[in-house]
């Protein structure tokens, strides 16, 4: 019973940062448009829930030729924190009904 809370706990965990990733994703492609008015209330939003998590790659990589880097290494490390995740859940999916 335990270990199926568990696997749904990190089955709902790996899907919460499927949808970070895109909300990333969409911040990233924002980026792009240098003239938007980032005081709109929906890219302000997104600025302000994406932001922090890539402020903390910012400082690994530094921006080669004004183009800035970290967003790659964030994707990197939601895509690995996903995998371990699935990966977890579909452990404990199986020790329960092995």
């Amino acid at each position: 019973m335990t270990l199926t809370i568990l696997s749904q706990l990190f089955a709902v965990l790996a899907q919460t940062l499927s949808i970070y990733s895109l909300v990333l994703l969409v911040r990233v492609l924002l980026s792009w448009f240098p003239n938007l008015d980032w005081s709109n209330p929906v890219l302000s939003t997104v600025s302000s829930i994406t932001d922090p998590y890539l402020n903390a790659f910012r400082g690994l990589i530094p921006p080669i030729g004004g183009l800035d880097l970290s967003a790659l290494i964030a994707f990197l490390a939601l895509s690995l924190g996903q995998s371990l995740l699935g990966a977890a859940s579909g452990s404990l999916m199986g020790s329960t009904f092995g």
